[in-house]
């Protein structure tokens, strides 16, 4: 924690989006304690998407350094940050559904196409850190690859008994069964990868990579949460923009650019080194 303290000190992207977060808590608590209209609520839910683009464009930037396409750890970076990118085109889309076509947002919309596009990012990015900490290595031993089996089973159950079980399909919405579906069983597959780089990792790099790749865990499992909830409430006909929702998904922004800048700084102190 003492390294991630010290990001946090010396980093001036780490310092910005952290302003940038705690001035959205800070409006979004505001609107809720002054009983802010619907409208209002919606103008914050279209502008906190800033931390998942700024996220997105340091995280470019520090993939380059790490060589971009030709690195393993670079390739894991442009997929997170890619990820967010896809985020941000899911958040526009519902703006220009609720501000340009003056239409409650539907389910499924244009905008799963950036939601649901960011799980292949996301697993993509997973499986490039597993890689990069070395989990090729340990699943040549049976313990490797008896965690590989189950660990991605048991998310899977877990994601479909305490989300699907006892669901409703219906024959006239085959895409919204299948988003119903694919988002928690996409989201569990590359929590389940994640998971699986850091407890197969050996000392990569003098041990550096284990605590980037914690803090990608947590982002990605506040990634999780987030579109698990906003399933939940979309079915439920409870969703609304401004809401719990949103500011998770704002956590969860805020988690996946911390992971992206401690990537680079563990790039920082290689070179230094």
């Amino acid at each position: 924690m003492g390294e991630f303290a010290d990001l946090i000190k010396h980093n001036y992207s780490a310092q910005i989006v952290l302003a940038f977060f705690a001035a959205l808590v800070a409006w979004w608590a505001t609107l809720y304690v002054s009983g802010a209209s619907a409208d209002a609520l919606q103008a914050w839910a279209a502008a906190y998407q800033i931390v998942a683009f700024f996220g997105a464009c340091v995280g470019f930037t520090i993939a380059n350094h790490w060589g971009g396409f030709q690195s393993v750890i670079g390739r894991a970076t442009i997929a997170f940050s890619f990820g967010l990118l896809l985020q941000c085109f899911g958040q526009t889309s519902y703006s220009f559904y609720i501000y340009y076509l003056n239409q409650p947002v539907p389910y499924p919309s244009i905008g799963d196409i950036g939601y649901f596009g960011s799980i292949f990012a996301y697993l993509y990015g997973a499986l490039a850190l597993s890689r990069a900490a070395g989990v090729h290595v340990s699943l040549k031993s049976y313990r490797g690859q008896l965690l590989a089996f189950l660990l991605p089973l048991l998310m899977l159950v877990l994601s479909y008994q305490f989300f699907l079980r006892g669901y409703e399909f219906d024959g006239t919405q085959p895409l919204k069964t299948f988003l119903d579906f694919g988002y928690p069983f996409g989201q569990a597959l590359y929590v389940s990868v994640a998971l699986l780089a850091y407890l197969l990792s050996r000392n990569v790099l003098g041990g550096m990579m284990r605590m980037p790749i914690l803090v990608f865990i947590g982002a990605l499992v506040l990634q999780y949460f987030s579109d698990f909830t906003f399933l939940y409430q979309a079915t439920a006909g409870t969703w609304y923009a401004g809401g719990m929702n949103d500011l998770l998904y704002l956590v969860s922004y805020l988690a996946m650019t911390l992971a992206l800048l401690y990537i680079g700084h563990v790039f920082v102190k290689i070179q230094k080194s």
